[in-house]
């Protein structure tokens, strides 16, 4: 006889996963976490598997999915512990950069507690947009990272706000369609491209952005580095994520991008 497998109720389940009943039945209402049965009393119960498949919803939700884009996602992406083996290395991307804020912020309290002034390049770790400062000398100049520098410090705060929203939101969008096993060369996989593109090309001092530049070249450099280096690969859920990223933009650039002294460096 087959041993009846552990179910719980939901209740029970929403309050393990810090969530509501109310939500775990709106997301049977659309189809995307039934519950494994529903007993005599209508109450809904959840196995094993709907946790798995739960799990995954919570993750992808802290990424900034919506419904509609994790049901994409699971049903391009049916293997449970690959899709999971991905989330585990973004959080990890993700926990080291919080664990950097967290030690700068500590120190800070510490340093002005006992009436010290706190130094700058210690407040900052973990914030500091200029941590690519030395791999984008070193690639295309100190002048094009001076230039794209006094731009960003241009810029007021309400602007570097926007400027962020825009670009977390195009990582989401990256991650959720690695995450979901869509083809780099797919229709929806080089929109990203494209979008990604015009972001680069926005970005003063850049090759991309200078008329006759070589925006091909700057934007398959990039495509490496986001595979080669943790800190970029963070930002697409980690080297999977970098490397799909990697092969939408070679894709979309071989097909609309220019060389160098083509004289068409923008991006449709």
């Amino acid at each position: 006889m087959e041993a009846l497998r552990r179910d719980w109720p939901i209740q029970d389940i929403a309050k393990l996963a810090g969530t509501t009943s109310r939500t775990l039945r709106h997301y049977d209402d659309v189809g995307l976490l039934k519950p494994s049965r529903v007993g005599s009393n209508g109450y809904r119960y959840y196995d094993g598997d709907a946790l798995l498949a739960l799990q995954r919803i919570l993750l992808l939700r802290e990424l900034g999915l919506g419904l509609p884009a994790i049901a994409e996602v699971f049903r391009n992406q049916t293997d449970t512990v690959t899709a999971l083996g991905r989330h585990l290395e973004w959080l990890g991307q993700e926990q080291e950069r919080l664990a950097r804020q967290m030690a700068s912020v500590s120190k800070t309290i510490r340093t002005v507690s006992t009436g010290g002034d706190p130094v700058a390049e210690e407040m900052f770790d973990g914030f500091d947009h200029t941590q690519y400062k030395d791999e984008v000398e070193e690639r295309w100049g100190k002048d094009t990272y001076a230039r794209s520098d006094a731009w960003w410090r241009g810029m007021g705060p309400a602007e570097q706000q926007a400027w962020k929203a825009r670009v977390a939101g195009l990582g989401r969008d990256w991650i959720a369609a690695a995450t979901g096993g869509v083809d780099p060369g797919s229709a929806g996989a080089q929109d990203l491209a494209r979008r990604h593109v015009a972001w680069l090309t926005s970005i003063p001092g850049t090759p991309a952005s200078d008329d006759g530049g070589d925006t091909r070249g700057y934007v398959l450099g990039l495509a490496d580095m986001y595979v080669a280096d943790p800190r970029f690969a963070a930002n697409y859920g980690g080297t999977a994520g970098a490397a799909f990223v990697r092969d939408a933009l070679r894709i979309y650039a071989g097909a609309h991008l220019p060389g160098a002294g083509s004289g068409q460096g923008k991006a449709e």
